[in-house]
């Protein structure tokens, strides 16, 4: 673990950090397929709904916030409720710091906790540290949609990955555990 590094559950006064975060991504990137960065107001509202169902952490080094991950509804049909979308970002300059590692591994085991059993990331192509990291957090590469997005003046292909996150009972009679 890199000295000084936390990851910890996300506050809402942490949106507009995750908001600096992310705007890159948006603005000069296919890795998001947003064409406007949200504001932080609109992200102090992702945060507090993923907070609610699923899960939003972020990872702290020297006591500022350079990267998060959440989770949030794969397919909003009930028989999906147990499976969950997952993404992570982090500040320019972060690859293979161990920062993307930290922050999934945090994620995974709160998304576990609360009774989600398969965890699905969409990938973006091409993005060769996207995939190495979720290879390398477990998940296996389980098909690709081709040329399901525009943005920056061309289509984009989207791998997707999935990784188990907890064992599948036969009898899954009750939905993730959610906060009272």
């Amino acid at each position: 673990m890199h000295t000084g590094r936390l990851v910890r559950d996300a506050r809402l006064e942490d949106a507009a950090c995750c908001a600096e975060i992310y705007a890159p991504y948006v603005r000069d990137t296919a890795v998001s397929f947003e064409t406007e960065p949200p504001t932080a107001a609109e992200m102090a509202a992702r945060v507090e709904a993923a907070l609610a169902t699923h899960a939003w952490v972020v990872v702290e080094e020297a006591g500022r916030v350079v990267g998060y991950a959440y989770g949030a509804t794969f397919n909003a049909r009930g028989g999906y409720r147990w499976s969950t979308s997952v993404s992570v970002y982090t500040e320019a300059g972060r690859r293979r710091t161990g920062a993307g590692r930290a922050l999934y591994t945090g994620l995974l085991d709160r998304l576990a906790a609360r009774g989600y059993r398969t965890a699905l990331a969409g990938v973006a192509l091409p993005n060769e540290a996207s995939a190495g990291l979720h290879v390398a957090m477990g998940f296996e590469p389980v098909g690709t949609y081709r040329r399901v997005a525009w943005k920056l003046g061309r289509w984009h292909d989207v791998a997707w990955y999935q990784r188990p996150l907890g064992d599948h009972p036969a009898d899954q009679s009750a939905p993730p555990a959610l906060p009272h």
